[in-house]
């Protein structure tokens, strides 16, 4: 498997011919470094301790995909020369997840048409409740066309794309994760039932939350993470939605070999 940074990518002709992920943002829903802060990773001058909302762009078998589209959308778009968005899979409401939704305008232009989103009932009603604007009858003209697709755990397949999302619980929220085909991404989980862990084994690649090293109630903490991937046994794991309390360089030497701390822009590549 090739991991290079998304910074470098340029070529169009390789990003349409192969599957890949981009993590657009790996950090909490304060971001990296925090507000206020100065701690040794919110001061540090690494870069992969500088983490944007999280937020994921994975291109599978040519349809170009992104989930959660954070207050930190645009920037990630423009950091990762992102071209094309097809659909946005939504896994909760929270604004640190939805936020950013008006950036889709430029991509509307570009395709003359509305970006497809897909999400749950829940989460469709508390889009149209924080940008009511967008789905007025007689809308403000230029405001966002966003086409909203309720979904449940039911699998679904879009342009071709098998995708199976996979409940899990945010503290005590339910909220998705998504699998297309061997890839898997979870994040903002406390908690997998066993029958949803069935769903997540044999993968090629697993994307899951690891907060930080002390419990808390809605987060996986570093540990239970690692717990987890112990059981699934993925071929490579991948940590996001990481806090300040995480120090990347610090952190990375002490996780199995197979286990990376994800940072913005890492892209991830099929073998």
């Amino acid at each position: 498997m090739c991991i290079i940074r998304g910074l470098l990518i340029r070529s169009k002709q390789w990003l349409m011919s192969n599957d890949m992920l981009i993590f657009l943002g790996t950090g909490t829903s304060q971001g990296v470094p925090v507000i206020t802060c100065d701690c040794e990773v919110c001061r540090s001058s690494d870069a992969k301790n500088k983490r944007l909302r999280t937020s994921l762009y994975a291109h599978i078998q040519g349809v170009d995909i992104v989930i959660d589209a954070g207050p930190d959308f645009r920037q990630q778009m423009i950091a990762n020369n992102i071209q094309n968005i097809d659909i946005i899979l939504q896994t909760h409401e929270h604004q640190d997840h939805i936020g950013g939704l008006d950036d889709v305008r430029p991509f509307n232009h570009r395709k003359q048409q509305a970006i497809d989103l897909f999400g749950e009932k829940r989460c469709l009603q508390a889009i149209r409740r924080e940008f009511a604007y967008i789905f007025k009858q007689n809308k403000y003209p230029g405001s966002p066309e966003i086409a909203l697709h309720q979904i449940n755990t039911q699998p679904f397949d879009y342009k071709g794309v098998h995708i199976e999302p996979i409940r899990v619980k945010h503290w005590n929220l339910p909220i998705l994760g998504f699998k297309f085909g061997n890839w898997a991404y979870i994040t903002d989980a406390s908690y997998i039932a066993p029958k949803e862990m069935k769903k997540l084994q044999n993968l090629e690649v697993l994307v899951i939350n690891a907060l930080q090293h002390k419990q808390h109630y809605s987060h996986f903490t570093l540990v239970q993470a690692l717990e987890i991937i112990e059981k699934l046994q993925p071929k490579r794991a991948y940590l996001t939605h990481l806090s300040h309390r995480l120090n990347y360089e610090i952190e990375q030497r002490n996780l199995p070999e197979n286990v990376f701390f994800a940072y913005d822009g890492l892209v991830v590549t099929a073998p």
